[in-house]
């Protein structure tokens, strides 16, 4: 049977069941509707089976001018109770909070990522049915490190070409090891045009030692080490 149109005053029940949400009687909710399922939506050719109860597909209808790209829309709170499954991309505009455990292959951040410990966890790779964990290491400041070894006899650190956009040359420290033998290595001077570090060692011998340099980027604002608040959310640093 095909009617143009059909207009429901009371409440609209498809299939079997009833649903006691939706009230009976005098109680009945007036523009509620009871559908059993499955409940297919838009597209009639997205689906070749029956994946869910409810199965939405992109907006195809000829008779509107401009299809939306969205094919659900939501305004206001949204509960899901079980697992979600999706396939695609996410975009929060607001917060997430997350009670469990939040596991991903690759994740990145335009902000500040915050939190009580940071650390890896990976499968041991020398003992069986073992695994290995190591925690960051933490300082009150936003720094960056490089480190190698030093034997070219023109006893020279280049310094990363990056780091003259990157960090403040005047937080630059050095820690030096000397290899093989004594000898009183120092850091005679640090060029920020040259983006060089400059050794010396006794008697002007050449240098084999290790190096460790640490400096503080300029491209984010400083760390507020220690700040007034309850909570995380009251962090300046985000």
């Amino acid at each position: 049977m095909k009617v143009p149109s059909v207009e429901c005053g009371k409440q609209l029940q498809v299939g079997a069941g009833e649903a006691k949400a939706l009230g009976k009687g005098v109680d009945m909710v007036r523009g509620s509707a009871y559908i059993e399922g499955p409940l297919q939506v838009g597209d009639d050719e997205a689906y070749d089976t029956i994946t869910a109860t409810v199965m939405i597909g992109t907006e195809q209808n000829t008779d509107t001018k401009e299809h939306p790209k969205e094919s659900l829309h939501v305004k206001g709170d949204v509960k899901i109770e079980g697992d979600t499954d999706q396939t695609g991309s996410m975009e929060i505009s607001g917060d997430m909070t997350i009670g469990g455990t939040m596991k991903s292959n690759y994740a990145t951040w335009d902000g500040s990522i915050v939190a009580t410990t940071k650390l890896f966890d990976i499968k041991h790779p020398t003992k069986k049915n073992q695994r290995l964990a190591h925690g960051c290491l933490e300082g009150a400041e936003h720094a960056v490190y490089c480190r190698g070894r030093v034997n070219n006899r023109n006893n020279i650190i280049d310094l990363p070409d990056y780091w003259s956009g990157l960090v403040d040359y005047g937080t630059i420290s050095v820690q030096l090891t000397a290899y093989g033998s004594h000898q009183n290595v120092i850091v005679k001077r640090i060029s920020p045009i040259e983006q060089r570090i400059y050794l010396q060692a006794q008697g002007g011998m050449p240098v084999d030692c290790f190096y460790h340099i640490m400096a503080e980027r300029k491209d984010v604002n400083k760390l507020v080490v220690e700040y007034e608040g309850n909570s995380v959310e009251d962090s300046p640093n985000a």
